[in-house]
């Protein structure tokens, strides 16, 4: 279990210069709309105990140079539950982000709804899910960081639903809080960790970290600088003059030793922060995502690592896609793998819709989209994630309709015939130049 932090304290771990706010609401006496005998001597305890009037506490602070609004919750009021007074601070700090165009950044400690209030507190869900739509809308980011514990209604609204989701170590973190899980549950599927490895949360962040992290990605998603088309990265490892044949272009793909995804991603960016899993209980390492600094300005990108590419990781790159489109930050893809994975779980998983929604969020994305084939094209699995328009080649590198072991399979040919086929293709990256599927080969210094 991680260490339970106050409001104030987790605040602390972000911001020297928080400025609370005083809740508007009016003060609400005696025993709540229950009348549950004992529920305003309790609140009364509480606020003595936490300094704190409700379970939530917001605000203005400074994260890094970025103006945001807080939220963060008081879980020794109650076990931070939400009640109707805690509904009117969140649609009220939500309110403030959008109006004043401020990333709203939650520190959520919860239990859920609080029982003492009945369905007046369940009921509050349905106001930050509003409250959630009209920040959308507004083009804010939300960042949330969950803190321990973070179950119930407040992981499903606030936690779940942010652009950025957050996580301390070792924090619990689950829909069902620990006195109503199943008995033989498994423990670890309620942790940081657990929903980090089931594609729920972005990332675990250790505390002494917090403060920075959570600055980047206010300042990358708060921004709203007019986006302009990232540059595709130079060639890397001594790439040198493209491939005489097909054959030798899909052998210096497969090489071993090429650069692969993370290697171009080191060399590009100054700095990169992760954005991982597809919010389907699915999480692909062969999909690296996130956001990262060029040259001081945030670039999103999805990456393919040479492996076949699971439902789960075009899920997450769609994902990516989508939330750049909505902060305007470019988008950088790398294209490098020999196809989308076709065994029986892939199919079970939805591979067909995932594939078909990260063409969609490519098609339709008016953020400037730019590509780079680094290794392998394989079919329609690399084609989900290369740019209309503006994708670029490394002489390294191929992009085909089929792989030529298949083609020739098709076609019924002897596999001595396979090299053949390959030069039929006209898959090398000098090829698809001429075929007007890329637009250039780019070399170690760049196109």
């Amino acid at each position: 279990m991680a260490e339970r932090l106050t409001a104030r304290e987790a605040i602390a771990l972000l911001c020297d210069d928080f400025t609370e706010h005083e809740a508007a609401e009016p003060p609400r006496a005696g025993d709540g709309p229950l009348g549950w005998e004992g529920y305003g001597a309790a609140r009364e305890r509480a606020a003595r105990r936490t300094g704190s009037a409700e379970s939530v506490v917001y605000g203005g602070a400074t994260l890094g140079e970025r103006p945001c609004v807080l939220i963060s919750f008081e879980f020794g009021f109650l076990g931070g539950s939400l009640s109707q007074s805690a509904g009117d601070r969140l649609e009220a700090a939500y309110a403030l982000a959008r109006e004043s165009r401020r990333p709203l950044v939650s520190l959520i400690a919860t239990g859920g709804s609080r029982m003492q209030e009945g369905m007046i507190a369940l009921s509050q869900l349905q106001r930050v899910a509003r409250a959630s739509v009209l920040l959308r809308e507004a083009g804010v980011a939300h960042i949330a960081v969950l803190r321990d514990p973070t179950t119930g209604g407040g992981w499903a609204t606030l936690g779940a639903g942010a652009d950025v989701i957050l996580a301390l170590p070792g924090a619990q973190v689950g829909f069902a809080g620990s006195r109503i899980r199943p008995m033989d549950a498994d423990p670890a599927a309620y942790t940081a960790e657990g929903q980090l490895g089931a594609g729920q949360i972005d990332a675990v962040v250790r505390p002494e970290a917090l403060r920075d992290t959570v600055a980047f990605w206010a300042a990358a998603l708060g921004s709203k600088a007019p986006a302009e088309a990232a540059p595709p990265p130079r060639a890397l490892g001594g790439a040198g003059r493209p491939p005489g044949s097909g054959w030798d272009a899909v052998r210096a793909a497969r090489n071993p030793d090429r650069p692969r995804a993370a290697a171009y991603l080191d060399d590009y960016f100054t700095r990169r922060e992760p954005l991982r899993g597809d919010r389907c209980g699915g999480d692909d390492p062969g999909m690296l995502c996130g956001v990262g600094l060029r040259e001081g300005r945030p670039v999103a990108y999805a990456a393919q690592t040479g492996t076949a590419t699971r439902p789960a990781g075009y899920r997450t790159a769609a994902r990516v896609v989508r939330l750049a489109d909505r902060f305007r930050l470019p988008v950088l893809t790398l294209v490098d793998t020999p196809g989308a994975a076709n065994d029986a779980e892939a199919e079970r998983a939805g591979a067909g819709a995932a594939i078909a929604e990260l063409f969609t969020a490519m098609a339709a994305a008016r953020t400037p989209l730019t590509s780079l084939l680094i290794g392998e094209g394989g079919s329609g699995g690399a084609l989900a994630l290369a740019a209309p328009g503006n994708t670029w080649a490394t002489p390294d590198s191929y992009f085909s309709v089929i792989a030529p072991e298949l083609a020739a399979a098709i076609l019924k040919r002897d596999p001595a015939e396979v090299p053949r086929t390959a030069g039929q293709l006209r898959l090398r990256p000098q090829d698809l130049v001429d075929l007007s599927v890329v637009r250039g080969i780019v070399g170690p210094a760049g196109t």
